[in-house]
């Protein structure tokens, strides 16, 4: 009978090491290449840490038109954008004479002491009332400069208005104003009103151009004449006033004139012809 085999012992496997995991708050097994999480030294599960999502976090914005007393959200209503009447008028003149500076006081009353020139065409609008109708006057201010002359003349088509501007106190500005009424009147309508405006009248003391001389211009022209300052804001709202008020004149007899024209008058009657229809017949029944 032949002896057992005897298996060769084997070397006893060393004890896990162990290591202090302070994330889990205990003792944990730690193996070369393997790590045994959530196990303390007597073996007991360790809880793992719940994991928590953060809570969405929600906003109530208050609407902003609406005041802490306001009793509802409904914002307030806008202003009536509504015209019976719209007309174009432009600005124009020699570079430098105020242009700008009417247009800003007369829609904005405003004045800038350090404008600069203006680069082709600005418009600004405002309405005012005429007659007890709303008249809304689009005024647009085109560039003196001589090299913005092709782009200006585009602009005068459509325009009932016009306001021609010298400086007082540079004579070149109303010398040009010949020129520049001869261009307005080739490109406009020719049923355009014209003002021509004396700007800059606060600096009396330096004028060169005489009140005079400038009414005298107008009466040969067949032209309204006004001095005005836009810095001092005299006569600026006079002078717009006065060029819409008289369009609007213009534009309301035209407007009588048509729906006067467009049937007969009262009283008057239309006359029929009546052919004798019945001897035409009997005449031609003869001939046969």
């Amino acid at each position: 009978m032949k002896p057992p085999l005897s298996l060769p012992s084997r070397a006893p496997c060393p004890a896990p090491a162990l290591h202090l995991v302070p994330a889990l708050g205990g003792l944990a097994s730690r193996s070369p290449g393997r790590v045994r999480r959530g196990v303390g030294v007597c073996g007991a599960a360790v809880p793992r840490k719940q994991k928590t999502r953060p809570r969405p976090v929600f906003f109530h914005c208050r609407p902003a038109c609406r005041s802490p007393s306001s009793p509802s959200h409904t914002p307030p209503p806008l202003p009536s954008l509504s015209y019976d009447y719209l007309f174009k008028v432009v600005l124009i003149g020699d570079s430098g004479v105020g242009k700008s500076n009417l247009l800003s006081r007369f829609t904005r009353n405003e004045f800038c002491l350090e404008s600069k020139s203006t680069i082709g065409v600005e418009f600004a609008t405002r309405s005012i009332a005429v007659d007890g109708k709303t008249v809304k006057a689009q005024i647009w201010d085109t560039a003196g400069q001589e090299r913005y002359r092709a782009i200006t003349s585009a602009y005068y088509r459509g325009a009932v208005g016009a306001l021609l501007v010298y400086d007082i106190t540079k004579g070149v500005t109303f010398e040009n104003v010949e020129r520049w009424l001869k261009e307005l009147r080739d490109h406009a309508d020719a049923n355009i009103v014209i003002s021509l405006v004396g700007n800059k009248a606060d600096l009396r003391h330096l004028r060169a151009v005489q009140a005079e001389d400038a009414a005298a211009f107008c009466e040969r022209e067949g032209l309204s004449f006004i001095e005005t300052s836009a810095l001092e804001a005299t006569n600026v709202e006079a002078a717009f006033q006065k060029i819409l008020t008289e369009i609007y004149g213009i534009v309301s007899k035209k407007a009588l004139a048509a729906v006067g024209g467009a049937g007969p008058a009262p009283g008057e009657g239309t006359k029929i012809v009546v052919t004798d229809t019945a001897a035409g017949g009997a005449k031609r029944s003869g001939c046969c």
